[in-house]
Parts: structure tokens; C-alpha cells; sequence
């Protein structure tokens, strides 16, 4: 069997799961339905809950039964997703549907990279994981941008529901691609099955023996929490700034376009330059960039954020590819899903913070707050840098 096909199916996929019309809108339509902003909260820790209690355990069934089977069954979660909201008025509806939406993530974070690594593997491209992980991305964002251009659009002439309409349309399709996936051999470097118990034992045991893979995903975790904050909140940012609403969607379209050339260029970019020096880089640039919103208010910051969104594109497929390349096939998912745990658990320490800091200075303050956890991180990852003991490793494998 030709596994190389997986790689367009995976594209596939991809594109249909972020081909959703109807984020563009959503919370929009939630309050259409009787959904107020304390009761989208509710909902918010409902999803956060539900990842942390299940990122691990889902990694593990991928492992040991199958990559291929979690993802039909995010697919087949996120078609009841939509299916739900279609006709939700109550708030126990849309708690429903977040909850799917939070085991459906848990069910997919670890299985999908594990699966795209194994089939290069078995084709002998392993070594251009990033390039395809980089184009995985890339076609996400690129969906995603289409959605919310035309959802805008067809929101405001035809309503809000028929958004909804289509983006089950694409779950629909996305549920039949799933299928279609082929179940890769692992190729595992270990006498034999490991025991249910011994995964996170022996997950916490590899980070805790490699202290440079600990490093890049500690990097990919807090430059992943960061970014999340600009995704989430640069509506208000640019509204402090006195920007126009009706230009929001072309800034929304803008800063998903930007991600694109780190994750285009990843595969060329480490082979010219180390692991060390990107990661450094990148961290700079993330503290600088923050700092300098923080402290600007002015049109000029549009600059700053336009430069983190665009070597925020070079973070995800790097650290990935730098502890996919180091585990064993058998263990694939489990490892991710403790790198997705990692990314979330970040994010809500960090954001314990940046709500503080922007209740109580505004937003501007809140990523002074982020720029200050940025600073801290660039002085360790500087130390490490010069440290033998936390020395990383430049070659692919």
C-alpha cells in the first residue's frame, strides 16, 4: 500500500475542518440563541476541563489501538457538533457541544502528526516532516481564511444560520475523508507492546532524560500561549487603536496569510540555519514584539504584530518535528498529546495573568504581562543556549 497518499488525504481533511463559514460569526449566532457572554464562559471551562482530563488518555488508546479509528471518530464528533448547534436554543445544548468539541480535539491532537510521521516514515521521508507538517498548516490557514471572507459575506445577506448550514456540509465531507485514511504500520524500535501504565511513565521519563526536546517544545508551548492571545484578542486591540469594525475581516484574513511563509519555509530555513538559532530568534522576536505593543499604541504596533504572526509560522512544524524525529513510532501520539497538554496548561496559567493585567491596565497591559513571560523565557532559553547540558541537537534525526 502507497502510504504517501495518506499526505493529500491529510490536506484534505484538514481543509475541511477548517472550512467553517460560521466561525466568522459564532458568537454572534450563540447570542441570537440566548447565549450571553457569561454563559459562553461557562462553556469556555467546560472545553478547557475536558482537554485536560482526556489529551492524555486519548494519545495512549491512538497508540495502542489505531491513529486512523480517532480521527473518524473526531470526524463523526464534529458532525454532531453542527448538527446540535442547527437547532440549540438552550444553554445545556451548547454545553453539549462544547464538550464534543473538547474530546474531538483530544481525540485528534496526538493522532494526526502521529499518523503523517509514520506514513513518511514507511516511505523513507521522514526527514521532511516539517515540510509537510509546514503544508498541513498552511492549508488550514488558507481554509480558514476562505471561510471567514465569504461566512462574513453570506452572513450578511442570507443570515446567520445558513453559515451554519455549510460548515456541516464540510464536516460531512470531512467525516467521509477520515475514511478514507489508511492505518500505517508502526515501526517500533521495542521487543514489545508496552503495558497501559508504563506510557505515561515512560513519556515523562523521555522528557525527563532529554532535556533539549524539553527545551524546543517548552518553546513551542509558550510562543503557542502567546500567539493564542493575539488570536483571541486582537478585535479589542485594534479597537482601542480607534480601527474601523469593517476592516477587521481583512486583518483577520491578513494575519492568518502571514503564517504562511514560516510554514512554507521550514524545511529550507533548518536546513540553513540550527534548531538554537531559530528558536532563539523566534523567542526575541516574541518578546520584543509584545513589549513594544505593550508600551505603543499607535498604528505603528500593527507592524509588531504582524512580524510575530509571521515567525510564529516557523515554531509549530520545528518543535513537532524535533520530538517526532526522537520517539519511538509506538509511542507517537501519547508524546504529542503530552505536547498539546503542555500548550494548554501554558495558555491558562498565562491567561490567569494576562486577565488580571488587562481588567486592571487594559489590554495594553495584558501583553505587557505576556512580554514580561516572553523576556523571562528568551534569559532562560539564552542560558541554555550556551549550556552543554541543554545542548540541541542541530541534525534531523
Amino acid at each position: 500500500m502507497n502510504f504517501k497518499n495518506n499526505i493529500w488525504k491529510l490536506y484534505a481533511y484538514r481543509i475541511l475542518q477548517n472550512l467553517v463559514p460560521a466561525y466568522v460569526i459564532e458568537r454572534l449566532f450563540w447570542e441570537q440563541r440566548g447565549m450571553t457572554i457569561q454563559l459562553v464562559v461557562y462553556t469556555e471551562i467546560i472545553y478547557a476541563v475536558t482537554i485536560v482530563l482526556l489529551e492524555i488518555p486519548t494519545g495512549i488508546i491512538a497508540d495502542m489501538w489505531s491513529r486512523k479509528k480517532m480521527m473518524v471518530i473526531s470526524a463523526i464528533l464534529g458532525y454532531f457538533e453542527f448538527l446540535i448547534l442547527l437547532f440549540a436554543t438552550e444553554f445545556w445544548h451548547f454545553a453539549v457541544v462544547v464538550f464534543l468539541a473538547g474530546v474531538a480535539q483530544s481525540v485528534s491532537s496526538g493522532s494526526e502528526n502521529a499518523l503523517l510521521y509514520d506514513s513518511l516514515l514507511l516511505c523513507d521521508q521522514e526527514d521532511s516532516f516539517e515540510k509537510y507538517l509546514g503544508r498541513l498548516n498552511i492549508f488550514g490557514f488558507t481554509s480558514a481564511m476562505a471561510a471567514a471572507l465569504c461566512g462574513s459575506f453570506l452572513a450578511s445577506r442570507y443570515g446567520f444560520e445558513l453559515t451554519y448550514w455549510l460548515s456541516f456540509a464540510s464536516s460531512c465531507t470531512a467525516l467521509v475523508v477520515s475514511f478514507w485514511l489508511a492505518e500505517p504500520t508502526v515501526k517500533s524500535e521495542l521487543d514489545e507492546p508496552i503495558a497501559i501504565q508504563e506510557y505515561v511513565r515512560a513519556s515523562l521519563s523521555f522528557f525527563k532524560n532529554n532535556q533539549a526536546v524539553c527545551l524546543v517544545v517548552l518553546t513551542g508551548m509558550v510562543t503557542g500561549a502567546a500567539i493564542n492571545f493575539i488570536d483571541e484578542f486582537w478585535q479589542l486591540y485594534l479597537s482601542e487603536l480607534e480601527i474601523p469594525v469593517i476592516y477587521f475581516g481583512l486583518f483577520s484574513a491578513l494575519f492568518m496569510l502571514l503564517r504562511v511563509p514560516g510554514n512554507m519555509l521550514v524545511e529550507v530555513l533548518k536546513n540553513k540555519f540550527s534548531y538554537r538559532s531559530l528558536l532563539l530568534g523566534v523567542t526575541a522576536v516574541f518578546a520584543g514584539g509584545f513589549f513594544y505593543l505593550s508600551i505603543v499604541h499607535d498604528f505603528s504596533s500593527l507592524a509588531a504584530i504582524c512580524l510575530i504572526f509571521l515567525v510564529s509560522g516557523v515554531t509549530d512544524p520545528l518543535a513537532s518535528g524535533y520530538l517526532h524525529h526522537r520517539i519511538d513510532s509506538s509511542m507517537r501520539a501519547t508524546m504529542d498529546s503530552f505536547q498539546s497538554l503542555g500548550l494548554n496548561a501554558v495558555t491558562m496559567l498565562t491567561g490567569l495573568g494576562f486577565g488580571f493585567f488587562s481588567s486592571r491596565f487594559n489590554i495594553f497591559g495584558g501583553y505587557g504581562f505576556i512580554a514580561f513571560i516572553c523576556g523571562l523565557f528568551f534569559v532562560y532559553f539564552l542560558w541554555a543556549f550556551f549550556s552543554e547540558r541543554s545542548n540541541i541537537q542541530d541534525e534531523r534525526r
